[in-house]
């Protein structure tokens, strides 16, 4: 950044950024990423300084990829660094088989779903992670060679769904060039792990990171939440916008009504937010969204067809447990019950349940959680206050995440 001239400077910036995001008075972890490296190891220093002075744990979380037989040892190396420097440590392991192409995407993908998963089970809802202005400078050039790489945000909800559901990325260091906190560390005698994927040329960021050190290191633009402005929304089970919203909101009302993980993008998103723009009621469908266009505005839903021809898959539960069905109502069943879509089963409802059904829209009603018995009978517990499973809506919330309205550490 510039005019850091010391750790004094280091530690005043961090310290601002942390107080603009975080909670006062919060007690809850504070959850590091935590690899080894420079990086990574700044900021969990930094925060531990800052944790101390405002009562807060700090648990860095470590994650071992399995992609090269020396990861062990970095694990076990980063975890015995973490706990010496006063952390509470884990390591979290991803298994399983890993994909021949498309490697550093899916294992992003994993070590997100694997610290969001962790940080939420640890009772956390912030994830700090030790992206650097170098960061922003190498996605910006994989970018332009064709990634699809995206630009770190400061604040931003985890990537992941519904594993990091409830848990806020936060990168206080976008703003700092990694040698002003190497020089940070070297002046504690500190030494960090240098991952041999950093320098491998297989890689896209490796290639960016090579290209970049050739050229002449400028100042970093600072950086500011690019987030589009508010925008007014309703609903709970659905979501309803105005016909004005810009295509990043539209895109995040298409994901969470529907439920889903993959946003849409390109023309076809680009279109509809084109027709939006206009007056003339329509009907369409995107990334697995209903969408129903009136002139005073439209309304989100997760797409019926889908309900009709199986695309919402059936969720089993035993008694207690707690899961996220169709990726847009968390349910806990409180006996052995199987979670499937209304539609279809709405005949089947107790009487008392058809009458409060009548008080939801039509595209609403076939894709609300409903429980069917041994005998055949449903019932959800969206309609009646007594049900085999409880249920709380994900969707509202989750948009509010996607598009800034939350932008500081919320009450747990």
């Amino acid at each position: 950044m510039r005019g850091l001239t010391g750790a004094r400077d280091l530690s005043s910036v961090f310290a601002a950024v942390l107080e603009r995001r975080l909670r006062p008075g919060a007690t809850t972890p504070l959850v590091v990423g935590f690899s080894g490296g420079s990086d990574s190891l700044a900021l969990l220093r930094l925060t531990l300084d800052w944790a101390a002075l405002h009562g807060r744990p700090v648990l860095a979380l470590t994650v071992d990829h399995g992609l090269n037989p020396a990861s062990v040892a970095w694990t076990a190396d980063a975890l015995a660094k973490a706990r010496a420097l006063g952390a509470e440590a884990r390591a979290l392991h991803w298994t399983g088989d890993k994909p021949s192409t498309g490697l550093p995407a899916a294992a992003r993908a994993a070590r997100h779903a694997l610290l969001g998963q962790a940080a939420r089970e640890a009772g956390a809802s912030v994830l700090l992670l030790g992206h650097t202005a170098d960061d922003r400078a190498e996605a910006a050039r994989m970018r332009a060679e064709g990634s699809t790489t995206p630009d770190p945000r400061p604040w931003a909800p985890s990537p992941v769904w519904p594993q990091g559901r409830g848990v806020f990325l936060l990168r206080p260091l976008l703003d700092i060039r990694r040698q002003a906190l190497r020089a940070f560390l070297a002046e504690r005698g500190e030494t960090w792990l240098e991952d041999p994927a950093n320098a491998d040329p297989r890689f896209a960021r490796a290639r960016a990171r090579a290209a970049l050190a050739d050229e002449a290191a400028g100042e970093p633009s600072i950086l500011a939440d690019d987030l589009p402005a508010s925008v007014t929304v309703e609903g709970e089970h659905a979501l309803r916008l105005p016909r004005g919203a810009c295509a990043a909101q539209v895109a995040a009302a298409c994901l969470c009504a529907a439920g889903s993980t993959t946003p849409p993008r390109g023309d076809r998103l680009a279109r509809l937010v084109e027709r939006l723009a206009g007056s003339e009621p329509f009907t369409a469908t995107l990334a697995g969204a209903r969408i129903v266009a009136d002139e005073a505005g439209a309304l989100f839903v997760r797409e019926a067809g889908e309900a009709r021809r199986g695309g919402l898959t059936s969720l089993s539960l035993a008694a207690g447990e707690t899961a996220v069905w169709d990726g847009r109502y968390l349910v806990t069943a409180r006996e052995p019950v199987t979670i499937r879509a209304l539609g279809g089963f709405s005949a089947r409802l107790p009487a008392s349940e058809r009458q409060v059904l009548k008080n939801f829209p039509p595209a609403v009603r076939p894709v609300l959680p409903a429980a069917l018995d041994a005998s055949g009978q449903a019932s959800s517990p969206i309609l009646a206050r007594d049900s085999a499973f409880g249920a709380s809506v994900l969707i509202r919330e989750r948009f509010e995440a996607a598009c800034g309205f939350i932008d500081q550490e919320p009450a747990t």
